[in-house]
């Protein structure tokens, strides 16, 4: 099952109606072990509390666990470190209370071990036969090695080293073009295509590595946000909010933990 498939089981859950979340988790019962065989993808159901009611094992290990049932009836608040588990729930209660979409939304985990990975994460509302938000489902899928064999590789690894070099200051599209010999829409294009990513992702993600080196030492946060390219503090603080589920001093505390 490719993550595609996945993509399309989530949106269908999401237009279906069922009695209840039960009868949902019935019919997902089925394809559970086609779930547990997918090595680089997360899935999972929550109910209306943001507690987990189905995952897969590849969620269940990244969080400890050697089997599914151990996490059945956690929030992410129970099992992710403080800093992150809470910004998790949060961002959970938010689908589950106001009805909000994610779909390719950029994240930082730190796995077992606190290794840095990254992910795009799709997360939506479930929905009873009167409308009413019964739960939540959600994927979020490891973004792998780029593919270097691709025919726009060479053009688009001089974007990536150019961001790489220059995080620390804006970055205008304009000159990747120069840069590249591609048009925006090129560059959008293959950039989603080769690094699954949008050219604004691959900067944020390059910020937020930098961050996160930063943040294992002593450097005040707010030379911190400066370094990275960030134009104050506080836009800083949301950007890392936003793709950490945590603050840069929550995250700072949880590596010192």
């Amino acid at each position: 099952m490719e993550v595609g498939e996945l993509s399309q089981i989530c949106e269908g859950l999401a237009r279906q109606r069922p009695e209840n979340i039960q009868t949902l988790l019935n019919a997902m019962a089925l394809i559970a072990p086609l779930l547990n065989a997918i090595p680089n993808v997360v899935f999972f159901i929550k109910d209306v509390q943001a507690r987990y009611l189905l995952v897969n094992m590849t969620l269940a290990r990244r969080c400890g666990f050697k089997n599914v049932v151990s996490l059945l009836g956690k929030t992410s608040a129970d099992v992710f470190p403080s800093a992150l588990g809470q910004g998790y729930t949060e961002q959970d209660l938010r689908v589950l209370r106001d009805g909000v979409t994610l779909r390719d939304q950029l994240e930082m985990h730190l796995y077992n071990g606190r290794e840095r990975g990254w992910c795009l994460t799709q997360k939506l509302a479930l929905r009873d036969v009167h409308g009413r938000v019964i739960g939540m489902a959600g994927i979020s899928h490891d973004l792998l090695e780029t593919q270097a064999r691709h025919p726009a590789w060479q053009r688009l690894a001089i974007v990536d080293d150019h961001i790489r070099k220059h995080y620390h200051r804006p970055i205008a599209m304009e000159e990747l073009t120069v840069l590249s010999g591609m048009s925006v829409a090129q560059i959008e294009r293959y950039c989603k295509r080769i690094f699954h990513l949008t050219p604004r992702q691959m900067i944020h993600k390059v910020r937020l590595e930098k961050a996160t080196e930063l943040l294992a030492g002593k450097t005040p946060i707010t030379d911190i946000a400066l370094q990275c390219g960030y134009t104050d503090h506080s836009a800083f603080s949301r950007q890392f909010k936003a793709m950490t589920g945590s603050t840069p001093r929550d995250f700072r505390l949880t590596l010192a933990g």
